[in-house]
């Protein structure tokens, strides 16, 4: 029987994240090595860059008041060192202009001490004071540091954990490469700035302020100079810190765009190697590189450029203040000590002038790195738990879809009212063409991604009413591509489900039909898989996959094209895993293969969004109109045309039988069985 549904239009398969994905991305990344970000990102200067990296970082300090107060304190003691370390220069100065024959005020030599014993209480002070600074600076340099880390490292983990909270909608624009270099450089970035920059900028400003106040007592007119010299010097780094900022956000996401390319390019290696596309790959990577190369160096030019304006600007300064303090001291104004006090002032005031100039180049491009970071965090998360979540309890394998809605990946229609009620421990068969929307409807049922309207219930529980952990411990998938971790086999199995015992993990594995192979490994289960698991065969792999779907006790399976790709002996071996795997199991297979769908309870042929027809498999292929009757009929044709000796490894597969070959006196190409013939 075939049963319209009342959904329509087409799909492009938004679901699928495998081979398709893998397609498109080996096509584009040639594209991306210098193109912009796939995240929205402002070209023109944010004024409240800053402000985003501090709001980003703000929340994690409280954790850490008591680290930041003993650093805090460090940094007014390491002030206070700075603004008394020129008072025994003053009184060691004086006391020998005095003894010189220079007529001075009585207290060149002060606390009744001689001229040696104020040149040597001069030079113990001094030594106190210079180590009680190293102290306070180590302490406030090493409190800082570890808030800096902590941040750094929770930063971190809030940020991943935000990028994996996110949908399929979001991960199928964005670049891989662009996240991870959001995640690790620019949070590595910004804390190392907050040690090296933020940190002695904070020590700087303060140091500057009390030094004015104490300049303006020793003396108003000099003080003038030093408060004109900072103002010059905060009228250029208004002016050069925005070009700074934008340089280094080229930068930041020049450099992004490469690691994206880098890892695509790496991802593609078999299709590089294969197609002798290494120069083409090398050749556009330094393109790119060189881009990303030439946008640091304006970043770095327009810093050094303010840094070397400043050091200018200080020169004159100084040079002004000893011109003026001279003659001051000629006439009688003020002492040789009180002029070396003023100068070393001076000069310790414009440190932390010269430094700023060097900070804001490197706090500029910080703000570049917190800005990318903070765009990642505004990145909406459209799946998330329900405020009140109704626990999960003794769940039944029935699925289903009522009046669901929903756009595809390019905003064009799909569903309309799409209905479809799979009662448990069925094993239903999911047709169609390609971009159908086959994979976009098991993305709403694992709510990877969500329909624009409708419910979809497991077990009788709508999946917007649990939390998203719950429900997908009740569901278990397969897909095309078996993605295994860099981890023991042991391991990559127990992902499954967490709390596994050995014995269980064991247990799985033989049920898979993987225990025989795993154990020829040369550490068996406590063998570590390469990357994706490349050191194992295709059904090697989908067989451990299996295992780990079956430890995960859920009452729903999907497999989504898991014999896809795979020889005819593999794809056998796969085959009785997959029916121990869906044995008592309602289970939702998506395929392309006649063998796979001839053992169903049920197939549907969806199309364009829309079921077209519902039935046993028997049914469909009884009616000679059915898509699924020709669908089986193009399959056998395909087969049919296969050389005897692949129709005979095909046939010792496990497959459905094909006549292919029978007796010398047959054509070549006989005519294809019958949907009926192929059943029986």
């Amino acid at each position: 029987m075939r049963s319209p549904s009342t959904s329509r239009t087409g799909h492009s398969r938004t679901g699928r994240s495998s081979a398709g994905d893998s397609r498109t991305g080996q096509r584009s990344w040639l594209r991306r090595l210098w193109g912009s970000s796939s995240l929205p990102t402002k070209e023109r200067l944010n004024p409240s860059a800053l402000r985003r990296t501090l709001a980003v970082i703000r929340p994690h300090l409280p954790r850490h008041l008591l680290l930041c107060l003993v650093g805090m304190l460090g940094l007014l003691a390491d002030v206070a060192f700075r603004v008394l370390e020129p008072w025994p220069l003053k009184y060691a100065v004086d006391a020998v202009t005095t003894a010189l024959g220079a007529d001075l005020p009585s207290d060149a030599a002060p606390f009744g001490l001689n001229i040696e014993q104020t040149v040597i209480a001069a030079a113990l002070c001094l030594a106190l004071i210079i180590g009680g600074r190293a102290g306070a600076n180590y302490l406030a340099t090493v409190s800082f540091a570890k808030v800096g880390a902590r941040i750094a490292t929770e930063l971190r983990t809030r940020v991943f954990d935000h990028v994996q909270a996110l949908s399929l909608r979001y991960h199928s624009r964005a670049s891989v490469g662009d996240t991870s270099q959001r995640l690790v450089g620019d949070v590595g970035r910004l804390q190392d700035v907050a040690v090296t920059a933020g940190l002695p900028l904070v020590g700087n400003v303060i140091t500057l302020a009390v030094l004015l106040v104490v300049m303006v007592l020793l003396d108003p007119f000099l003080s003038g100079i030093v408060i004109a010299t900072g103002l010059v010097y905060l009228l250029l780094s208004r002016r050069s810190s925005p070009k700074i900022v934008r340089a280094s956000r080229s930068t930041r996401k020049g450099e992004g765009s490469l690691v994206g390319a880098a890892a695509e390019a790496l991802g593609a290696i078999r299709v590089v190697q294969s197609y002798g596309l290494e120069k083409t790959v090398a050749h556009e990577f330094a393109g790119g590189n060189e881009r990303a190369m030439k946008a640091g160096v304006k970043a770095k030019r327009l810093a050094a450029g303010l840094e070397r304006a400043t050091d200018v600007l200080v020169g004159i300064a100084q040079g002004t203040v000893l011109v003026v303090g001279s003659l001051q001291v000629l006439r009688g104004a003020m002492s040789p000590g009180d002029m070396v006090l003023f100068l070393t002032y001076l000069k310790i005031a414009m440190k932390p002038l010269r430094d700023m100039a060097k900070y804001t180049g490197r706090i500029a491009r910080a703000s570049a790195s917190g800005e990318r970071i903070a765009d990642l965090l505004d990145e909406e998360i459209e799946i998330a738990d329900p405020a009140e979540p109704i626990p999960m309890r003794q769940v039944r394998g029935t699925v289903e879809f009522s009046s669901i809605t929903s756009p595809d990946g390019h905003g064009r229609p799909l569903f309309d009212q799409l209905d479809l009620r799979i009662p448990a421990g069925q094993h239903l068969g999911i047709l169609g063409p390609s971009g159908g929307g086959k994979s976009t409807l098991v993305s709403y049922l694992l709510r990877l991604n969500e329909p624009r309207a409708g419910r979809i219930r497991v077990g009788g529980y709508d999946t917007r009413a649990v939390t998203l952990e719950d429900l997908r411990r009740h569901v278990a998938i397969l897909p095309q591509e078996s993605v295994l971790f860099t981890e023991s086999v042991r391991e990559n199995i127990r992902f499954g489900r967490r709390d596994a015992s050995d014995a269980e993990i064991e247990e799985a594995a033989r049920r898979a039909g993987a225990h025989d192979f795993i154990m020829g490994l040369p550490e068996g289960y406590d063998t570590v898989l390469g990357n994706r698991g490349d050191t194992l065969s295709g059904g090697q792999r989908q067989r451990i996959a299996i295992a780990r779907a079956m430890i995960r006790h859920a009452p729903v399976v999907v497999l989504d094209e898991a014999t896809t790709g795979l020889d005819p002996a593999a794809k056998a071996q796969v085959n009785e895993s997959l029916q121990e795997l869906a044995r008592s199991r309602t289970t939702i297979s998506i395929t392309h293969d006649a063998t796979t769908v001839a053992g169903l309870d049920r197939v549907i042929w969806l199309e364009d969004g829309r079921i077209l027809e519902d039935g046993t498999p028997a049914e469909l292929a009884a009616d000679p109109d059915s898509r699924y009757s020709r669908w089986i009929i193009e399959q056998r044709s395909a087969e049919a045309s296969m050389t005897p000796q692949s129709g005979a490894a095909f046939a010792q597969s496990g497959a459905a039988p094909v006549q292919v070959g029978a007796s010398s006196e047959q054509s070549a190409a006989p005519a294809a069985p019958s949907p009926q013939e192929v059943l029986r």
